[in-house]
């Protein structure tokens, strides 16, 4: 694979020197015109020590604005990282759309050495870079420009470079007794690196493999890739932008199937009846809370982290359920994130993104009213988002529940569902209370004219989001004693149950 990279190919200073005002007034333009383009471009830098990796991001740095370029490198995660999965770091560090990102020792870094040192199998590392082009695809398919660069150096050409920094007093530094190890096991890392290529050059990601002994060739390789790449992408997305626009003013929203609507829902199969007596729900409410209490001070200690979703029809009780729950806690340890319109910042980068940065540290309680289901939701329904990214939208959110679920975090995800008939009731008893008038908006009347299109988008997220790792729990909610202490009921059982594994 690396072979045609070993040619051992120049530039001379004269014809690098007689490129370059050209090149870097071109990758200016298309800088300037990247700050009002609807995506980013993530950068990434992976290969062998002493390749040039540091030196091309810097080079990067002095020819473009570097107010417009986040860099960010890696090194073991710190005591906050550990206690958040394992992406929560990369994440929270995305550029926002109209900015280019440089990522080195990134999401590659450990794959590659573990492997290279042989501290996970052939099978454990194509498991973690399946993981990776997931990842990749996801910010792909959001419109990111992702363009990856292997650099590359020949056993010879690495020791050669090596000892030409060591031998320098100012470069000397750079050099580490890990640097020679490395160079020891080249053909381990070798054979790791190439495993990793196939796996991960992916048309929406591909690996561009760059010589590194000359410094002009490889400086060369690397910009002109870039400003091709950038120029590429901004006309694609011109042409899909003109596309999705001729198709919204052609098809207008669609209207729910009245063969389906005819047929039985997961919502309309739901025993609405279940009610609590008022001294019944006291006495359950006291205890559950109490329990709760309990299981979450020994999930605390044991750095268990437990994460909450709440989704329901407007008036459904999510907030009431909520603040029976959080008020059990200690007010340290609980967050809960109301989840609206994306502001200016979150719109500017991928909808998954402001979920990962709200993930508390190990041991907290983070509860989210509404969440990212609003992108089969709300964003469905209202037409906020392209049908493809919509459907597009449930393997996104089943690898980010997955990521959760095996770092040990508690998930529970909780549909409050109400009749249309106790819906209109509550919001009738709402007006006539002064300090509940302001829960009543125009967009309840608006959400509530559309129940048979949201009922069928429900029906849709929880077949296509109730795994085996994040199951669905439907709270018939017509009655709010029973709905809050089922709530409470399910999140006892849930830690409970994440304690008892934790303990074996």
């Amino acid at each position: 694979m690396f072979e045609a990279a070993e040619l051992g190919r120049k530039i001379t200073r004269e014809e690098f020197d007689g490129m370059a005002p050209a090149l870097r007034n071109e990758l200016l333009e298309l800088q300037f015109r990247l700050r009002d383009a609807d995506f980013p471009v993530v950068l990434l830098f992976a290969g062998v020590d002493g390749a040039g990796k540091n030196q091309t991001a810097n080079l990067l740095t002095e020819w473009l604005d570097p107010r417009h370029i986040v860099t960010r490198a890696y090194g073991p995660p710190s005591e906050e990282e550990r206690e958040r999965p394992e992406y929560w770091r990369y994440w929270r560090d995305l550029p926002p759309k109209g900015t280019i990102g440089v990522f080195l020792s990134s999401w590659y870094h450990d794959p590659l050495v573990d492997r290279a040192y042989g501290a996970i199998s052939a099978a454990e590392m194509d498991e973690k870079l399946e993981r990776i082009a997931n990842f990749e695809k996801t910010l792909a398919d959001d419109g990111a420009l992702v363009v990856k660069f292997w650099m590359h150096l020949s056993r010879k050409a690495q020791k050669k470079r090596l000892e030409k920094l060591e031998s320098d007093p100012l470069t000397a530094w750079e050099v580490t007794d890990t640097d020679w190890t490395h160079w020891r096991m080249y053909d381990d890392f070798i054979a790791a690196g190439e495993r990793l290529i196939r796996h991960t050059n992916k048309g929406h990601a591909p690996w561009v493999i760059v010589e590194g002994r000359d410094t002009r060739y490889r400086s060369a390789v690397v910009l002109t890739t870039l400003r091709d790449a950038i120029a590429r992408h901004l006309e694609a997305r011109d042409v899909a932008r003109r596309m999705a626009e001729e198709t919204v003013k052609r098809d207008p929203l669609p209207a729910v199937d009245s063969a389906l609507a005819a047929q039985p829902s997961v919502l309309s199969s739901l025993d609405m009846g279940p009610a609590l007596e008022r001294q019944s729900y006291e006495l359950q409410l006291q205890e559950q809370r109490g329990r709760l209490a309990l299981l979450h001070r020994k999930a605390r200690e044991k750095k268990v982290s437990t994460v909450l979703v709440f989704e329901g029809w407007d008036a459904a009780g999510k907030g009431g359920a909520i603040r029976r729950l959080t008020g059990a806690l200690n007010a340290r340890d609980v967050q809960v994130v109301p989840i609206a319109a994306p502001t200016e910042e979150e719109r500017a980068q991928h909808y998954l993104w402001r979920f990962w940065r709200h993930l508390s540290r190990a041991g907290r309680v983070t509860v989210f009213d509404r969440s990212w289901y609003g992108r089969v939701l709300v964003e469905r329904v209202e037409g906020f988002c392209a049908e493809e990214a919509w459907r597009r939208a449930y393997a996104e959110i089943n690898d980010f529940e997955d990521q959760l679920v095996e770092t040990g975090t508690v998930l529970v995800k909780f549909w409050l569902h109400i009749t249309p008939d106790e819906q209109i009731e509550r919001f009738r008893r709402r007006e006539g209370v002064e300090y509940k008038r302001w829960k009543l908006t125009e967009e309840d009347w608006r959400n509530r004219a559309k129940w048979p299109l949201y009922e069928q988008a429900v029906n849709d997220m929880v077949e296509m989001t109730s795994t085996q790792t994040a199951p669905w729990t439907l709270v018939e909610a017509n009655d709010k004693g029973h709905a809050r202490v089922k709530v409470l009921r399910t999140v006892c059982d849930a830690l409970e149950e994440r304690l008892r594994k934790r303990g074996k």
